[in-house]
């Protein structure tokens, strides 16, 4: 499966979900979720400009391995996902393949759909909770996110084709200053 999504920084929650829901779109989604990346270590997965994933989100579990395809406006990825039912079994197996767990995220995500258009509000927890709560937006087509970030009252500029490495990146700069900052004091 395909995969078209965007992030739009720092967003008013509060106010893009009223218009989500004046618009017709539904909540799917309020929970927690944990992703382990897996990765080989000659970083195979890594050099591949590919993800291995295994991910609890809320009750269930999914094994994903997603490759980055092109970044034009958009990050689009091809997509394989399957749910597991044990994610511990799940991750020995990884393991026993000669994978293992090169990172580990914590996220609180809130998510929206409208036809086939997500929406996704997610705050992370851990260790990266110096990114400020942003929203993806993943449909079928670029045109249809512009269309929907408009909508929400977004230009195409504030449609950013980010991973989450680029907004530890974005964010961490100014992270690293305050630290230093406190630090000789």
């Amino acid at each position: 499966m395909q995969e078209i999504e965007v992030k739009i920084l720092e967003v008013n929650r509060t106010k893009i979900e009223n218009i989500l829901l004046d618009i017709g779109a539904k909540k799917i989604f309020d929970d927690e979720i944990e992703a382990f990346f897996f990765d080989f270590k000659n970083k195979s997965v890594s050099k591949s400009k590919s993800v291995m994933r295994l991910r609890k989100e809320g009750k269930q579990a999914i094994l994903t391995y997603k490759t980055i395809i092109g970044v034009k406006g958009a990050k689009v990825a091809e997509e394989q996902s399957v749910e597991v039912s044990d994610i511990d079994e799940m991750k020995k197996i990884l393991i026993s393949l000669g994978l293992s767990i090169k990172k580990f995220t914590q996220k609180h995500r809130t998510s929206y759909q409208i036809e086939n258009v997500h929406f996704d509000f997610d705050c992370y927890k851990g260790e990266n909770d110096f990114i400020p709560e942003f929203m993806e937006i993943e449909a079928d087509s670029l045109e249809t996110i512009y269309k929907y970030a408009s909508i929400l009252g977004f230009k195409n500029e504030d449609c950013l084709p980010w991973s989450t490495t680029d907004l530890i990146k974005h964010y961490a700069p100014a992270r690293y200053k305050l630290l230093d900052k406190h630090r000789f004091r």
